[in-house]
Parts: C-alpha cells; structure tokens; sequence
C-alpha cells in the first residue's frame, strides 16, 4: 500500500510545480525527509559545535562548546599543522533556558591573520586540530549564501554540494537550527554544521526561528542565538547582536534584523543610515545586504510579511545604490529584477530569496499567478546560491538545485555592480530595467 501512496504524493508534487512555474522541468520536487540528530560521543572536555566568523580585517573569532566547565576559553594557533606559535585567550559564557543548562559556551579572537592564508587551530587545548582559510584581501571572492538550513537530510545534502566547491565566506539570512524552544536541538546544529562552520567563516542573522519567546513566561528574545552566535556587531558600531556589517575584500556586508525595531526612530535604523553614510564605494565597490523575511516575494506563503521593513528601509538602500539584497523565510528561491518601491529600476537593488537550505517544514510551493514582470526566475526546491564577485565592477550569481547526489545550476546571471552604473548622488528615474547584463 505505501507505494501506491507514495507514487500519489509524486504525481500531486509533479502537478502542483508545473502549474505554478513556467520555467519548470520534469523534475519531481521530493517532500521534507527527517531531522539528523548528531550526538556528542567524546569526553566533556572536547570541544564541539565548533564555529568561526569574521571580526574586523584580519581577526576571526573561534567559538565552541565543551560540556566540562573546567576548559580554558584559549586557542592555539598557526600556520604549520601540530606547531601553534600563537595563543589568544577568550570569554566564556553560558545560559538557562527552563529546565535546560547550556555546555560553557567559548568566545575566543584571534589574529591578526595573514589575507589568503590556511591556519591550524586547536580549542581549549585539547581535542582535534581544526583549520581554516581566510578570505582574500582582493577580488575574486566567492560567497555561499544558503537560509533556512536547519538540519533534516536536505540539509546535509545542501552542505555536501557546498562542501564539494571552494568559496570563502557563507552568508545565511536567518534560520539556522529550527529549535524553537528545544534547546538540545541547537547543540545538534551546531555538532551537525562543525565541519564546514570550522572551516570557513559564516555570517548569519538571525530568522523568526531564533526568537524563542514565549508570552508572558517565556525567556529573553534571542537569547540562545545570541549567546551561541555572536556576530561582530561591536566592530560595526552597532549595539545589538541583530544588525552589523563587515567587509571581505571588496565588498561591504550589512546583516539587518527582520524581527527587531527597523522604524525611522530605531537604533537599527540610525545605525543603517550611519553605516551606509561611512561605505566608501572606491574601497568596497560592492554593497550587500541580507535579511530574513523578503521585501519582494511572488510565492503565496509569508505574503507582505516584510512590507512594513520595506517601507522604512527601502529608500536608504536605494539612496545608497545597494547591489544586492539577499533573503529567506519563504522556502523557496526566487530572482528579481531590479527594484524599487515596487517597480523595476535600473538603480535599484537586485532582490533574490534563497530560504531553500533543507528545513523541517518543507518547501513553499504555490506561487501566484499571472507571473509578476518583476520575478525573473522561481522554483520551489532545496538548494543553495553562490556569489563570486570577480572585480571591482562585475559579479557571478548561480543557485545550484539539489538534485539527489548532484547539485545542478538551475538559475545564474551576469551583476553589474552600481558604484559606477548609478551615481549615489542623484536618483535616477523610474525606468523599466532589463534583466542583469
């Protein structure tokens, strides 16, 4: 009997995708497959759930957590395997959510670090050598952008195909673990994610899956994501976790905060217009920004959830020529001409929504119809993008699909960066833009 029921599900998943996308094949989009538990099978002492994040130009901050309280928060560090010439120490801190209590949670920065260069480290000496490389000084540079990961097969699928690629950096718009209040299922993420979040930096912001706020008895907002994941948000000038920027070689990232204050009197709002003022477009001629719920969207689920952002924020992106604007939430992938207050603008932002990293929920697979001259290409299945900005005035974006063991371009587009096209002193008018160049 459960063949029969499984070839009906396939036909009713073939049927639904064709008629909501013009643009799709004959593949068949499979439903959600079951969450990876990774289990923690070495001494209290050995470092796990072992990540690492850019902090300023040549640091980088390595964090973990070891269930022995005793470990010191230091890293040993160097360029040779087994020989660290350098150690930097660190904080520490932990916290109680209910009934549960967190490993000690270690913060530890280190550098300054060589641009381009493999280092070997080791956490609270003891346990295993972990290396990285940092991100070049220069163009070309390669991001992987991947939302929604949480961590189910498709998951492990998605970080399989970027593991398969080399790259530098990977942005994620929010949604990492899928806890929501069950606190043992963020040690699994980041048991789960240790071997490439040890191995190359990642740069997230937080989704509506890390809020974790029960009304009236429930605990501070973020308070697991914050502690876990800390971002360098104090490098920025910002005072929260939620919101900051970075640079990697030429381009300057801004993480926004979807579910924290973003109104014209916000602090996040002030920070954004102070930071995009400092962005000097010769050093940094590439202007990106990442987020969670999506300003532009065509799928039927989370319809207009990021309106009342895009209403605040829009314009100053706009006035600041922004090239790229990079979202999740809606678990799907979608690319956009480029916008602005809702109509095409050859000096707006190109929007692209990529909440398609493996989530528990599944895929968001209705989208409306008539096609809106706006979307350029959509597709409801798993999968992760790829940004390589080759130089100071041309980048390469592609979305990979996942496609059982292979992962297969299905969308890509030549971008021209802004700096130069659109004068960030004068606002163009609204004209229909062609798709990128």
């Amino acid at each position: 009997m459960a063949k029969p029921i499984s070839l009906l599900l396939n036909i009713c998943y073939l049927f639904t995708c064709l008629s909501m996308n013009s643009q799709a094949s004959d593949y068949v989009r499979p439903p959600p497959r079951r969450i990876i538990t990774t289990l923690h099978q070495q001494s209290d002492s050995h470092p796990q759930q072992v990540h690492i994040s850019l902090v300023g130009r040549d640091h980088m901050r390595v964090s973990w957590i070891t269930d022995d309280k005793s470990v010191p928060s230091v890293v040993e560090y160097g360029k040779i395997p087994g020989k660290y010439g350098s150690l930097a120490t660190g904080e520490h801190t932990s916290y109680r959510y209910f009934f549960y209590t967190s490993g000690k949670i270690h913060h530890v920065k280190i550098g300054p670090l060589d641009s381009g260069t493999i280092y070997y480290y080791r956490c609270g000496q003891v346990g295993d050598e972990f290396s990285f490389k940092t991100p070049p000084a220069t163009f070309p540079v390669e991001f992987v952008v991947a939302g929604d990961l949480g961590q189910t097969e498709w998951t492990a699928s998605t970080l399989a195909h970027i593991k398969s690629s080399v790259y530098d950096v990977l942005l994620l718009p929010g949604d990492l673990s899928y806890a929501d209040n069950q606190q043992p299922l963020w040690d699994t993420f980041g048991r789960f994610v240790t071997p490439l979040a040890s191995h190359r930096p990642w740069m997230v912001t937080q989704g509506n899956h890390e809020i974790e706020k029960i009304p009236i008895i429930g605990p501070q907002e973020f308070k697991s994501y914050n502690t876990r994941w800390q971002m360098p948000f104090q490098e920025s000038g910002s005072n929260s976790n939620l919101y900051y920027s970075f640079d990697v070689a030429g381009a300057h990232i801004i993480m926004l905060g979807s579910y924290t204050n973003f109104d014209v009197e916000s602090a996040q709002y002030k920070w954004l217009e102070a930071d995009l003022a400092k962005v000097d477009r010769v050093k940094t001629p590439w202007l990106i920004v990442l987020l969670h719920a999506p300003w532009y969207n065509t799928n039927t689920a989370h319809q207009g959830e990021g309106e009342s952002m895009r209403e605040a924020m829009e314009e100053l992106l706009y006035k600041a020529r922004v090239d790229l604007v990079f979202a999740g939430h809606v678990h799907a992938y979608e690319r956009f001409t480029r916008v602005f207050n809702n109509s095409a603008n050859p000096c707006g932002a190109l929007h692209v929504t990529i909440g398609d990293g493996g989530n528990r929920e599944g895929l968001a697979l209705l989208f409306k119809t008539p096609t809106s001259p706006l979307s350029l290409f959509r597709e409801a299945s798993f999968g992760h993008g790829r940004l390589r900005v080759v130089n100071g005035t041309h980048a390469h974006w592609s979305w990979h699909r996942n496609d059982d063991s292979d992962s297969k371009i299905r969308d890509e587009v030549w971008i021209e960066n802004l700096s130069k096209r659109c004068c960030a002193c004068e606002d163009l008018p609204l004209t229909a833009a062609n798709d990128e160049l």
